[in-house]
């Protein structure tokens, strides 16, 4: 006799919890790195407010016009201290995990997402650096899933060694010959 399909429930007690996972912690490195790109960024704004204080000091000072604009050096201190804080407070909130059949992403600060790519899922890997990430020796791992861009996963901040190998790991257990980087 032909068995009908059968869909047994789970009950949630059973179901496995990603706390019991052992979280990678990202390297140390990052909140440098991340720091550096604040800098910049800030650097960027500050180069800004200076331009735009000197073009409006000229034009009004044309106009007679007595304004002081040393109000507009509150925009790059409120754009330091956000730029500034942020890695300090998300990088420690990032992790991955290699398991058996999946790898994990965890992130986020407010907003706190778990991401698991099955390896059955991943199409392609890819390993990329900016010239701030090779300063730090740092590089990204991008995993690309069937199913279109939703599925897809980057974690940032790896160490080139971690990312090669992990990328070596994943592509062997996809199937996908492993070409050189």
């Amino acid at each position: 006799m032909r068995r009908m399909f059968e869909n047994a429930e789970i009950p949630v007690e059973g179901l496995p919890s990603a706390e019991t996972v052992a979280w990678q912690p990202m390297d140390p490195k990052l909140m440098r790195r991340r720091l550096a790109e604040a800098g910049i960024a800030l650097s960027i704004v500050t180069a800004g407010i200076a331009g735009l204080q000197v073009l409006l000091g000229i034009a009004l000072v044309d106009e007679n016009v007595p304004i002081n604009l040393g109000f507009l050096w509150l925009v790059p201190l409120a754009v330091g201290i956000a730029v500034v804080g942020w890695p300090l407070v998300c990088v420690p909130k990032m992790a991955y995990a290699v398991r058996e059949r999946d790898i994990l992403y965890r992130s986020g600060v407010f907003w706190h997402t778990v991401t698991a790519v099955p390896y059955n899922r991943i199409q392609h890997v890819e390993k990329s650096t900016t010239p701030l990430d090779r300063r730090f020796q740092l590089a990204n791992l991008k995993l690309f899933t069937a199913g279109g861009a939703g599925g897809d996963l980057t974690i940032r901040g790896l160490p080139v060694r971690t990312a090669e190998k992990l990328r070596a790991y994943i592509l062997d257990r996809t199937g996908t010959a492993v070409e050189q980087a």
